[in-house]
C-alpha cells in the first residue's frame, strides 16, 4: 500500500498527562525495572483511514486503547510492530541509534501484511516525541535503557477477509535492564526440530506478531530443556540454521572470520546488519551463507567454531555457550564467557550507541 497522504503531514499535538508518576516514585521503577513491565507517563497515536490517509498525531497520556469486538486486528492479526532504544547521554540529553533503520524496516513489514506505510520521517518524529517527553524514564544505570515499541493494529470494526481501511499507529516505552537474568554470561539454547518459525513466502522477514505467536510453544518446549532460547531450523529440510526465537545468530571460527545465516526467511535484524558493518571495518571478514546444525556440531567439537552469539535490539550481542537438542548437545568453546570476538564487538556497539566512542557511521541521533 502507499506511503503518500493527501495534504499536509501531521503536526503532533502535545497533550501532557494530567498526573504522571510521581518523581520519587520514578526514580524507584527506573533503578531496577527487569525487562518490559515499566512503562512510561505517555504514548504517540496517529490514525490512519483510507481516503485520508494519516491524521491526528499526538502524543497523550498513555492509557488503555479502546476497541470493538469485531476490529480487524482480533480476527485477522494485521499486526507490526518494532523495536528500539533511546539511550542516556552524559549532558542529561538522549540519543537514539539508527531509527531511520527501523522506519525502513516497518514500512516493509507493513506492506507484506497489506498495511498503510507510515512515512519514514512522521516514523522517526513520533520516536523523537516520545523520547522527548518522557526522557526522564530512561535510565543511566550500565546496560539499561528506554525500550521503544512502535506498533500498528488494524482498527476498521467488520468481519471479513481484507486489508482494513483504518489503522492505529501507537508508540509505547519501558525503561528496561538486561534481557537475559541468568548467572552465566552465556546462554542455553535449544535446538527445535519439531517447529519451524518461517518459510519462503511466509512472513518471516516482517516483524509481526503472529511470527512470535507461532514460536511460543517452542519457546516453551526450550524452557521445559533448561534453555533461555530456542533456535530454529528451516522449514523445508530442517537442516539450515535459521535464527533464535527473538534475534539472528553469529557464528566465529578459528581463522578470525564471522558467518551469520543469510536473509530471506529471517528477520533483517538492525543488530545484525550494525555488527557486519562493524565487524567489516575492524577488519574481520563476515559471510552471509547457510550453516547447518551438523556443520555447527562438528565445528564446535572440532574446535573451528570458537564462539557463537546471538544479536538484537534486546539482547545487544549475548554469547551462546551451549547448545541442546533431543539427541544430545554440545558447548562452544568453554561454555562459560564470551570470546574475544564477541567482547570486541559488543563493546563496539556499545560504546557507539551510548555516546562513548565516536559515531563514523553517522548512526546515532541525539534528541534535544
Amino acid at each position: 500500500m502507499s506511503s503518500q497522504i493527501p495534504g499536509p503531514r501531521p503536526e503532533f499535538a502535545v497533550r501532557p498527562h494530567p498526573s504522571p508518576v510521581p518523581a520519587e516514585r520514578r526514580a524507584e521503577l527506573v533503578a531496577d525495572p527487569g525487562f518490559g513491565r515499566v512503562f512510561t507517563d505517555h504514548m504517540v497515536v496517529i490514525n490512519y483511514t483510507e481516503g485520508r490517509g494519516w491524521h491526528d498525531a499526538r502524543v497523550e497520556a498513555r492509557a488503555p486503547i479502546p476497541m470493538d469486538p469485531a476490529a480487524a486486528v482480533l480476527h485477522y492479526a494485521q499486526e507490526i510492530f518494532e523495536g528500539m532504544k533511546a539511550y542516556a547521554t552524559g549532558n542529561g540529553g538522549a540519543s537514539l541509534f539508527r531509527p531511520e533503520a527501523n522506519a525502513r524496516r516497518f514500512a516493509e513489514s507493513a506492506a507484506r501484511l497489506a498495511m498503510p506505510a507510515l512515512p519514514d520521517d512522521l516514523f522517526v518524529e513520533s520516536i523523537r516525541q516520545i523520547v522527548s517527553v518522557d526522557r526522564e524514564w530512561i535510565p543511566t544505570a550500565a546496560g539499561s535503557s528506554l525500550y521503544i515499541r512502535p506498533f500498528m493494529i488494524a482498527s476498521e470494526v467488520f468481519l471479513g477477509v481484507k486489508p482494513s481501511a483504518e489503522y492505529l499507529y501507537i508508540v509505547i516505552a519501558s525503561p528496561v535492564g538486561r534481557y537475559f537474568k541468568g548467572g552465566s554470561e552465556c546462554v542455553t539454547v535449544w535446538v527445535s526440530q519439531d517447529y519451524t518459525r518461517a518459510a519462503p513466502g511466509g512472513t518471516g522477514a516482517a516483524k509481526c506478531g503472529g511470527n512470535y505467536a507461532a514460536s511460543l510453544v517452542a519457546q516453551a518446549e526450550a524452557a521445559r530443556h533448561g534453555c533461555d532460547q530456542v533456535v530454529f531450523l528451516d522449514a523445508a529440510e530442517r537442516r539450515w540454521v535459521e535464527e533464535l526465537g527473538g534475534m539472528n545468530v553469529f557464528f566465529a571460527f578459528d581463522d578470525g572470520s564471522l558467518a551469520t545465516p543469510p536473509l530471506g526467511t529471517i528477520l533483517p535484524g538492525i543488530t545484525r546488519d550494525s555488527v557486519m558493518e562493524l565487524a567489516r571495518r575492524e577488519g574481520i571478514p563476515v559471510r552471509e551463507e547457510p550453516y547447518s546444525i551438523e556443520q555447527w556440531r562438528a565445528d564446535a567439537e572440532s574446535g573451528r567454531l570458537r564462539e557463537c552469539f546471538a544479536c538484537g535490539t534486546a539482547a545487544v550481542i549475548t554469547p551462546i555457550g551451549t547448545i541442546k537438542m533431543a539427541d544430545g548437545g554440545f558447548t562452544i568453546g568453554g561454555g562459560e564467557a564470551a570470546g574475544e570476538i564477541t567482547k570486541r564487538l559488543r563493546t563496539a556497539l556499545t560504546d557507539i550507541q551510548r555516546g562513548i566512542a565516536p559515531d563514523p557511521f553517522g548512526w546515532v541521533q541525539l534528541v534535544s
